[in-house]
């Protein structure tokens, strides 16, 4: 008799039913599109291993961002490829830089309806691809890379970001940056950590995307994906020099750490459904071997069920459409 009385699918017997009883919600303003423009180019390039992901011009990216706004994501994470790049990265902190007139472009054309993103990283403008300055011997110098950041970052702010987001997985780079900010009069700019960021081979085709130089690796300053425990603890140290939010990336393949992050964070969670993460989902799709809307729409889910507040994801403003078909 008790199998008769307790029916967990009349519960999700109808759409209706399904949608009333659903525990994770997923709305556009949850979602951030990441955008790549370069310096030099004359029409939108797209990137090969990312189906459907461009590199833009400044007049495409202004296209972009508009069409991002009309769908109701939450915000767009700039990131640049400059035409000359250097040791220490100049063209990050010259006002007149591709990603700096990108910020502004990107303001000047929505405005504060989307909030503007910015990475604050080193590797798209070092002709090593490293995410910081490097000693003589070849080493990524933590605290002479935090100097740079901190110049970047009030670059950045300049230029009307209303986000800078610290990717570069420094020791010490939000106290850091957020000190600069302050010390400049720019309390106003808010702080995003990538707390957790994984040496992850789930970036390779970023590595495409902004054209990476990289040789080699950057294990001895991004994570270890087999280290759990150790991500509390970064995020932990984040959260003391007073970051605004906190990220984990990837997302898929770390869904624990991202419920461990969610559950001790007392400021928002984000996290990155990264380059490999994408491909993979556009790989199989267009071989048939999966249902493309369903997938991501999947995926996405699984990244707010876990406890994600916001979702950065190069599908964003297809999904955003998608969803307020679903509303209709």
């Amino acid at each position: 008799m008790t199998g008769r009385r307790v029916r967990p699918r009349r519960l999700r017997a109808t759409p209706a039913m399904r949608r009333l009883t659903a525990e994770t919600r997923l709305e556009a303003a949850q979602l951030v599109l990441p955008v790549f423009v370069k310096e030099g180019l004359s029409e939108p390039h797209e990137i090969s291993s990312m189906p459907g992901v461009l590199q833009h011009t400044r007049d495409s990216l202004r296209r972009a961002v508009t069409e991002a706004a009309d769908a109701g994501l939450g915000g767009v994470m700039l990131f640049a490829i400059p035409s000359v790049r250097d040791a220490t990265g100049s063209q990050a902190t010259d006002p007149d830089g591709i990603l700096n007139v990108a910020i502004a472009d990107t303001v000047a054309e929505v405005g504060d309806a989307l909030v503007v993103q910015a990475d604050l990283c080193l590797d798209e403008f070092t002709d090593h691809g490293h995410c910081g300055v490097l000693t003589p011997g070849g080493a990524v110098d933590n605290d002479a890379t935090l100097v740079r950041y901190a110049e970047m970052a009030l670059a950045q702010a300049e230029a009307g970001a209303h986000l800078v987001g610290l990717s570069g997985m420094m020791d010490g780079q939000v106290g850091y940056v957020r000190d600069a900010l302050d010390a400049a009069g720019r309390e106003d700019v808010a702080v995003l950590a990538y707390a957790a960021k994984y040496a992850s081979a789930f970036y390779g085709p970023f590595r495409e995307a902004v054209d990476s130089q990289l040789e080699g690796d950057r294990r001895t300053y991004q994570m270890d994906p087999a280290n759990r425990r150790e991500a509390v603890r970064e995020v932990a140290i984040d959260l003391a020099e007073g970051a605004d939010v906190v990220m984990v990336k990837p997302a898929l393949a770390y869904l624990d750490i991202l419920s461990d992050v969610a559950a001790m964070s007392t400021v928002p969670v984000a996290a990155y459904q990264v380059s490999g993460e994408y491909a993979m989902i556009e790989a199989a799709a267009a071989r048939g071997w999966i249902e493309r809307r369903r997938a991501i729409l999947e995926s996405v889910l699984s990244i707010r069920r876990a406890g994600a507040d916001h979702v950065l994801t190069y599908s964003a403003t297809e999904l955003a459409g998608w969803l307020a078909e679903e509303i209709r």
